[in-house]
């Protein structure tokens, strides 16, 4: 079993559509998304269409939530708040109730998946360090655990203490636990433009962090003709 696991795609279907491609070719077996299906981009709609068409397991995102509400309850920098205010407009209420019945958490297979952290994971915090990483660790039950929301690729493991992996390549070893960031679909802030995922192949106990070049100007120039602050487009380019 091969899992092409992807988080935060923020409704850039060119990214997401990539990213799709490059997991079939790699010869995935499953999907597996970590939540932000929407937000900051132009095509909300359509990611909601090609995820639940997937019908693979899915948590829930701060965007897929705050998309729901009638106005928002958290508080989104001015792009997050703008998008988001345009991308209610847009969805139907199949699409925000499906967004609604999304949980937190679930477990897939021998591995637990999760937006934001495993401690708190409606409250949206995020791990950036091993100090963060602690507090998830403990509530994690299974060796590996995916997460995304902080759009940055990382890998924390476990054993006699917490340390971060700077590795693209994690086997995964008896007695560690490891916690793994798969990074963003559609909006990386690591300064690195392109699409990012992760394949995990249950049976050789191997993570792939990956990135895929992906139709970068076709999606800024939805955003910008969308109406969409025009920084949503260029910050594409720049991977921030």
């Amino acid at each position: 079993m091969r899992f092409a696991i992807f988080s935060d795609i923020h409704s850039n279907l060119e990214a997401l559509e990539a990213v799709m491609a490059d997991a079939r070719q790699r010869r995935c077996t499953h999907f597996v998304c970590l939540g932000d299906v929407v937000g900051y981009n132009a095509n909300p709609c359509e990611c909601i269409q090609l995820v639940r068409q997937l019908d693979c397991p899915v948590v829930k995102g701060n965007h897929d939530e705050q998309a729901t509400f009638p106005a928002s309850s958290e508080r989104f920098n001015e792009l997050a708040e703008r998008a988001i205010e345009w991308t209610r407009e847009r969805l139907n209420e199949e699409d925000k109730e499906w967004l609604r019945s999304l949980p937190l958490q679930r477990r897939v297979h021998d591995f637990t998946i999760v937006h934001a952290t495993l401690d708190t994971p409606g409250q949206w915090g995020y791990v950036f360090n091993n100090l963060d990483a602690v507090a998830s660790f403990t509530y994690q039950r299974t060796p590996v655990c995916f997460f995304g929301h902080t759009h940055v690729p990382m890998v924390f493991v476990r054993d006699d203490g917490v340390r971060r992996q700077t590795s693209e390549h994690i086997r995964i070893e008896p007695g560690k636990k490891y916690f793994i960031n798969a990074g963003s679909v559609g909006q990386p802030r690591d300064g690195n433009w392109r699409a990012g995922y992760c394949i995990y192949d249950i049976e050789n106990k191997l993570v792939e962090l990956l990135r895929i070049k992906y139709d970068l100007a076709t999606a800024q120039k939805k955003i910008t003709k969308a109406g969409l602050p025009r920084l949503l487009a260029e910050r594409l380019a720049m991977g921030r």
